[in-house]
């Protein structure tokens, strides 16, 4: 049996779906520490979700504060929340009963949590004399001090060096403030700071993570739907070989093996 082309091409096969069953373990093996890894990185930082009694995600203690982020994260970034309950096999959606962030939607709700507060937040500004001067001097402020930059508060103000001014954010990001100005320039790097960019930086690892994690596990499936085509070709082959070979008799009739064929004695 195995000496036919179909019986080795079968026997090959198999081997080849073996050789994929293999390798789906090793990829989902490796997406189940990579998950299991992801949630005690989160659970040693204590990064969780914060929910109410009901079980409805929060913000500062208001479910307004949490869907106020979703939507940014939802209509502003267009970016697909799972929600619901899940697994580490099963990407898994915002739930009460998993407070740990471990997944994609959850790193970037975190995400989004950092930016809706900086874009809704506001800065306190207070210049010293070297840098009202600086500003005169650049004609970022009038010849008197008098300001007329992008503050709408403050225009036409003499700013003065130790006077604290707030500056509102309004929703602006890193690339919409007016670096130059005497007010803003600053607002700027103390809304969007180094800790701020970092923590936006490393969910969206995280987030990023989680998402080749996924691509890991759906590999490992369509390795292991390799296997089973390849190891059901296989055994069809084998089983189709064997059945033909049973039909087939072992020796050649001895009337084929005669030179002559056997005369009609009637037609001698």
């Amino acid at each position: 049996m195995f000496k036919k082309p179909l019986g080795l091409l079968g026997v090959f096969l198999i081997v080849v779906g073996i050789g994929y069953f293999i390798g789906a373990g090793v990829a989902f093996s490796k997406a189940q520490g990579g998950y299991g890894s992801m949630e005690a990185f989160a659970a040693a930082q204590n990064v969780e979700l914060t929910f109410n009694e009901d079980g409805e995600l929060v913000d500062r203690g208001t479910t307004e504060g949490a869907e106020a982020i979703m939507s940014l994260l939802k209509d502003d970034w267009n970016f697909p929340v799972v929600e619901g309950c899940g697994t580490l096999v099963t990407p898994a959606g915002i739930c009460a009963d998993d407070p740990v962030v471990n997944n994609q939607s959850e790193y970037m709700y975190q995400m989004a949590t950092i930016v809706y507060h900086t874009l809704h937040g506001e800065q306190t500004v207070t210049l010293t004399e070297p840098q009202i001067d600086a500003a005169i001097e650049s004609g970022a402020l009038d010849p008197d001090g008098t300001y007329n930059g992008t503050v709408e508060a403050y225009q036409g103000e003499v700013l003065e060096a130790g006077v604290p001014y707030t500056v509102p954010i309004d929703g602006r990001y890193w690339t919409e403030f007016s670096r130059g100005d005497v007010l803003d320039g600053p607002a700027r790097d103390l809304a969007w700071s180094g800790t701020a960019h970092a923590l936006v930086a490393e969910l969206g690892v995280g987030a990023a993570t989680h998402s080749a994690l996924m691509l890991a596990l759906g590999i490992a499936g369509l390795l292991a739907g390799l296997g089973v085509v390849c190891t059901v070709m296989g055994v069809a082959f084998l089983w189709h070989t064997k059945k033909t070979m049973d039909r087939t008799p072992d020796t050649v009739p001895e009337a084929f093996l005669k030179d002559q064929p056997t005369k009609d004695p009637q037609t001698v």
